[in-house]
């Protein structure tokens, strides 16, 4: 049975003046002489089913962090497949660009590339902390004025993200993103094969992670071996 409840502040949240029918739902025990955390149906003349809350739950639309961006396939193999839907973020344009001091900025990520992406030969994983560390202005072809400790050796989502899985030898973009990566445009002396990243294998963290730029694969690599080193600066911190 529906019971009539009046009340003018409800737990300092709504301030009302009136007749409340509660619904069974809502009714507490008869003897308390607080409603809290229910729902009640306001009764007003011509007015029915006027549902509210207290305290009314707040609904927060949130842009996420770091949408994932587009694969850069455009050529499909199936419906449905990643070629057909391109679902992701969009690449800017140009996706890249260079800045005429040695460095290539991507503007998908805000990350900002060595433009030589071989400038220190095939490294172990240690000597390449080192190479990307130490980098600074007047090595590597660099005139933007960095100094040591400003660059360093990506991890391997940063790698990954310069993979363009349109295509392979290499898996990279040109520098308007819309073309398969030649000499010069952007990057020069880029290498179809491993480069090191600085992420440790978990599992083992005698390995790290690598990306092979022939096909854009990821795998794990033992340390004391050898892969190129591309070093990359910015990124949040």
């Amino acid at each position: 049975m529906k019971k009539i409840y009046q009340k003018n502040v409800v737990k300092g949240l709504v301030v009302l003046a009136g007749l409340f029918l509660l619904s069974p739902t809502a009714w507490a025990e008869e003897s308390s002489a607080d409603i809290d955390w229910m729902k009640f149906s306001l009764l007003m003349p011509g007015e029915f089913g006027l549902t509210y809350c207290m305290p009314c739950p707040t609904t927060t639309t949130t842009t996420p962090p770091a949408p994932v961006p587009k694969t850069g396939q455009t050529t499909s193999y199936g419906t449905g497949d990643d070629g057909d839907l391109e679902k992701g973020v969009a690449w800017p344009d140009p996706r890249f660009t260079d800045n005429g001091d040695g460095t290539v900025t991507d503007n998908l990520t805000g990350l900002i590339w060595l433009k030589n992406a071989n400038c220190f030969g095939i490294r172990a994983w240690a000597n390449a902390l080192t190479d990307c560390n130490t980098l600074n202005s007047g090595e590597c072809g660099l005139t933007d004025g960095s100094l040591a400790g400003d660059w360093r050796l990506p991890n391997h989502k940063e790698l990954f993200s310069l993979v363009d899985a349109e295509y392979y030898s290499p898996a990279l973009s040109n520098t308007a993103g819309t073309g398969k990566w030649t000499e010069g445009d952007p990057f020069t002396s880029v290498q179809s094969t491993l480069y090191w990243s600085g992420t440790s294998y978990a599992y083992d963290p005698d390995y790290a992670w690598i990306v092979g730029m022939y096909h854009g694969n990821v795998y794990y690599y033992g340390k004391p071996y050898y892969s190129y080193v591309w070093p990359v600066r910015g990124g949040n911190d």
